[in-house]
């Protein structure tokens, strides 16, 4: 071992030493007659060497209470310095400390810096986002939140009932891990979400808040556009050879019909051409008519009469009325339901509208296909039911996938494409959905969602 005067260690050592010859002597003067003023002074200097022995361990506590107390309060500005008076230990120990003490000094900094971070972002996304506890007390408001909210600042998310009761009652009904809608006039139009988080102990609810107002007249307007585009285009398709046959039938009435007497004569060739032009004009016409019966289909559907309708009767009786048009091909059909106990909320008499439409669209898509097979399949799947219509036929492809919904869109000759758009207005009616996948030639499922 190597000792150092200098040395901590070899200091106390010393200390600890004398202070044990001390008391070697002072016990051997309380021993011996005469020796009591002696034995009083070597009690005192044990007394001393010990108060000195106190105080220079202390030392050690004392910065190391300091060093604690320094992280307690978060106060990094100040160090230890690495004096060598009391040896190369206390030195490493001061050494130990600052280095300490700078590490919490950059992870306090770099805290800081990643809080700032995260301020800034959460300022600056277009959602509104709100933070408050149990009793209401408000955490976080970002810009947009008091946009939405129409307030500068707020304490207590209470106070705002007397801004807004509509709103606040929205903002407390909604539940975590659920959503609500607000409508707060023409331009406002809010989806609050929320989730719930414990933080500390305490229970703290996160709502964000989207004004979905811009996206809906957004997608109004393109809707408009695409049923605009779509009118037109039927309504001329059935007005522009009616208007030019109207003008050739005119021009053939100039020129080959005559007045005799008191009647007139038109040439033969004249009155075929006569006939087959009233004959095209009253089949256009026929043709607008029936466009114009599927638009007031698709825009006066009835109100559904709700009531909790068991899945697997539904399918069942949807296959029924289907078996005779089905033997009629070589499709092998299959329907199933995952559980007899499965029960949806619907107008069975519009579902079933729109699983036959489905359906006879699979058959057409199956017309030519080798071993076709068709699917109706009910089932839960986590927290919805589903419908699902799947076949191996022709398919969808995919530029046509985002239009097929579109009213009056279709791919087929004869189509009236409204089938498709009634079924998403019939399941949107059930606050349902209806979506659909397909690879051409290999698998289309169409799913229905309640």
């Amino acid at each position: 071992m190597n000792f150092r005067l200098n040395d901590f260690r070899t200091r106390v050592l010393l200390r600890v030493i004398f202070l044990g010859l001390a008391m070697a002597l002072f016990i051997l003067m309380l021993s011996r007659p005469n020796t009591l003023f002696a034995a009083i002074l070597m009690g005192t200097i044990i007394v001393v060497q010990l108060a000195d022995l106190f105080k220079f361990v202390s030392q050690t506590n004392r910065k190391l209470t300091r060093f604690l107390e320094s992280v307690k309060y978060s106060d990094f500005i100040s160090g230890f310095t690495a004096d060598h008076k009391l040896g190369k230990s206390f030195k490493d120990l001061n050494l130990a400390f600052n280095e300490v003490l700078e590490a919490f000094r950059k992870a306090r900094a770099e805290k800081e810096e990643h809080g700032q971070y995260l301020n800034t972002v959460v300022q600056q996304v277009s959602t509104g986002i709100l933070s408050f506890d149990n009793e209401g007390n408000v955490q976080l408001m970002n810009t947009n939140a008091k946009r939405f909210l129409g307030i500068a600042t707020i304490k207590n998310i209470h106070e705002f009932a007397s801004i807004n009761p509509k709103l606040h009652q929205a903002i407390i009904a909604v539940a975590p891990g659920k959503s609500e809608l607000y409508k707060g006039g023409n331009e406002l139009f809010l989806t609050i979400q929320a989730t719930e988080l414990r933080i500390r102990g305490t229970s703290v609810k996160l709502l964000t808040l989207q004004n979905i107002q811009p996206e809906l007249q957004k997608q109004e307007l393109e809707a408009w556009q695409n049923l605009t585009r779509v009118l037109r285009h039927e309504i001329m398709n059935s007005i522009t050879p009616i208007s030019s046959l109207t003008s050739t039938l005119r021009e053939i009435l100039n020129h080959d019909m005559k007045k005799i007497d008191e009647h007139y004569e038109l040439k033969e060739e004249g009155a075929e051409d006569l006939r087959d032009g009233l004959i095209t004009i009253e089949s256009r016409s026929k043709g607008l008519i029936k466009f114009i019966d599927a638009y007031r289909e698709y825009t006066s559907l009835p109100k559904p009469k709700i009531k909790t309708v068991r899945l697997n009767e539904l399918i069942e009786h949807v296959a029924q009325l289907m078996k005779t048009e089905l033997k009629k091909t070589n499709i092998h059909f299959r329907h199933s339901c995952s559980s007899a106990f499965l029960t949806i909320n619907a107008d069975i008499e519009m579902i079933e509208q729109v699983l036959i439409n489905l359906l006879k669209n699979a058959i057409e898509a199956l017309d030519g296909s080798e071993n076709p097979t068709l699917d109706l399949i009910g089932r839960y799947d986590e927290s919805s039911v589903k419908i699902e219509i799947i076949d191996n036929g022709s398919g969808i492809v995919k530029e046509a996938l985002e239009h097929i919904f579109v009213p009056f869109y279709t791919t087929k000759r004869t189509g009236s494409g409204i089938g498709l758009s009634l079924s998403r207005q019939i399941m949107q009616m059930h606050h349902g959905s209806i979506s659909v996948e397909s690879v051409p030639d290999v698998r289309t499922i169409f799913t229905l969602r309640f």
